[in-house]
């Protein structure tokens, strides 16, 4: 027994812990000490160990995976809106309106209905209306981002303050949805919801605080301890608010267990000039007591597109009309590459990571162009990555691993959902519709693969993620049993194996967060940052991936979540 400054502080036994440590790939036992692993190995190798003080957990066979990491997630925004008008998951417009009243039964009158979350695919059309929120809202303004934060529900009361009529002109990053006669329907696209989001009132920093803590929350009883927030700016055109300040508070008064990367936001209607903004964030965030810490702010997200479903993506050919046939309209970068190329080279020249959004292919190839025209070096180093990657041309699969770009995919959406089947692939026709989620080719090529969920866009769950990356349908928890999106895999070649799904979330987020020296394996060392399932992945068919849970989470050597008895 360990005695003295041997003695671990906590000590996890009967498990099977996976490790780059042991030749099997598992070990028994694992101890932490002073928020690192100290020691793997066996049960009595790890026994000698521990002391008086031991906090000793056993793990009665549980499989045991490094913590999860998530590459591209709105915490603060996800966590707000759980708090908030919560629409996410309903299946149905009668499900949206029912959630929509009755929150609006604690609003008072002149309050905004904030909140958000819902799909496309519970609509008619794919679109909800001012008409169908009017009389569940009486009266007061409301701004309800769908799933996806690319377009939003708003009613006449929010209209009418913005000013939006037949009269008003598109903005040129987004488009108001109109009737035939031209008036406002109650549906606004990208660049258009900035219109309604310049009057919704800002959260307070409590509210902030509030939204940050519960979606940290909900990460930890996902197994997530480490993240890369996509957007720390006020990004009215996604009605995300600015967190900057929350997470500098969080991690000032101990409330931020988790590392955080904040991609800070590229105001696409502002200039160069947002540079010396963003340095002095990246200066803030790094200095005195954060230096080091827990939230860095390093990175700098871009957005170059929208997305497929709203033909806001920016695709090289035209979408295709109702009847198959090209239209005139293939949507538009939010950046036009001139500029784009200049912004690039200033941010890359200052040291800042890039973070694209690029979602149809143009959108894609658009954003390698940028990364090919800066110096190999340091773009090597600061492992710039594109995140979404619906739609890669054949001409630019090689491109990732050349230029030496992370390939950051959302898996959940590599499925026949609804979306995908009514909403997109008849509009981009059989060829393109191949290029969707291609991140087994991707792999094959050398490109390296990390996730992440976009959440609150779409579940956070990594083992939901990992199924659809593994299996290519989604699982029977999120999906409809015997529907298609469960039984009928989408593009069943672009499937990866499990060991590289589970490297994507732990690994391959370490590597974009520049934190493999810390976290990302369990090894002697690194942060002691653990997940501990319900089942082992290893022992059950593919197919059961997505019935799997974390039990426990554990944070730099700290315990943030349980939900099992044995081993509280």
């Amino acid at each position: 027994m360990a005695v003295g400054g041997n003695e671990a502080d906590l000590v996890f036994t009967g498990g099977k812990i996976r490790t780059p440590a042991h030749p099997s790939g598992f070990v028994q036992a694992l101890a932490v000490r002073g928020g690192v692993i100290q020691a793997l190995g066996r049960d009595d190798e790890i026994k000698e160990l521990t002391g008086r003080r031991t906090r000793v957990i056993d793990l009665r066979g549980r499989l045991t995976l490094p913590a999860f990491g998530d590459a591209h997630v709105h915490a603060v925004a996800g966590g707000l809106e759980s708090l908030r008008c919560n629409l996410l998951g309903l299946r149905t417009r009668h499900d949206c309106l029912a959630a929509v009243d009755d929150y609006c039964s604690a609003v008072p009158a002149g309050g905004w209905v904030l909140g958000g979350g819902w799909t496309m695919s519970a609509f008619p059309g794919g679109l909800p209306t001012a008409a169908d929120l009017d009389p569940v809202t009486g009266g007061r303004p409301a701004f309800l981002p769908n799933r996806d934060h690319h377009s939003a529900w708003v009613n006449t009361a929010a209209l009418t303050l913005a000013g939006i009529d037949e009269n008003t002109p598109d903005p040129i990053d987004g488009r108001i949805e109109r009737d035939e006669a031209g008036r406002p329907t109650g549906a606004l696209h990208d660049g258009a919801m900035r219109l309604v989001a310049a009057h919704v009132p800002p959260p307070d920093p409590a509210e902030l605080i509030a939204g940050l803590l519960a979606g940290q929350t909900h990460l930890h009883s996902l197994g997530i301890t480490r993240f890369q927030d996509a957007c720390v700016g006020a990004a009215a055109e996604l009605g995300i608010p600015d967190a900057f300040d929350t997470y500098l508070m969080a991690a000032d008064y101990g409330m931020l267990s988790s590392h955080v990367v904040g991609a800070l936001w590229w105001d696409r209607n502002r200039g160069l000039d947002q540079i010396d903004d963003l340095l002095a964030r990246r200066e803030q965030a790094s200095a005195g007591q954060f230096s080091g810490g827990q939230f860095r702010a390093t990175t700098v997200k871009l957005m170059l597109d929208g997305v497929c479903e709203t033909f806001t993506a920016a695709m090289s050919a035209p979408y295709l009309d109702r009847d198959g046939h090209p239209g005139d309209h293939r949507g538009r970068l939010f950046l036009e590459p001139e500029a784009l190329h200049e912004i690039t080279r200033r941010l890359a020249a200052a040291g800042f990571q890039l973070h694209f959004h690029a979602i149809g292919d143009h959108a894609v190839s658009t954003a390698l162009d940028a990364l090919e025209a800066l110096p190999a070096g340091p773009r090597r180093a600061a492992r710039h990555h594109l995140a979404h990657l619906q739609f890669i041309t054949p001409r630019d699969m090689g491109r990732f691993a050349a230029l030496d770009a992370v390939a950051n995919f959302q898996p959940l959406w590599a499925c026949a959902e609804t979306q995908m089947e009514e909403l997109t692939i008849p509009f981009v026709g059989a060829e393109r519709a191949a290029w969707q989620y291609q991140i087994g080719s991707l792999a094959a090529a050398g490109t390296r693969i990390a996730f992440g969920s976009d959440w609150p866009v779409s579940s956070a769950d990594p083992l939901q993620e990992m199924h659809v990356a593994v299996n290519r349908v989604l699982s029977e928890r999120l999906g409809r049993p015997g529907g298609p999106e469960c039984e009928n895999p989408f593009l069943p070649d672009q499937a990866i194996t499990l060991d590289a799904a589970i490297d994507a979330f732990t690994a391959g987020v370490a590597w974009v967060n520049h934190e493999e020296d810390v976290a990302g394996q369990l090894l002697p060392g690194l942060r002691a940052d653990l997940a501990v399932l319900d089942q082992d992945l290893y022992a059950i068919p593919a197919r059961d991936i997505g019935s799997t849970s974390v039990v426990m989470t554990v944070a730099g050597g700290t315990v943030t979540f349980v939900n099992t008895p044995e081993m509280g």
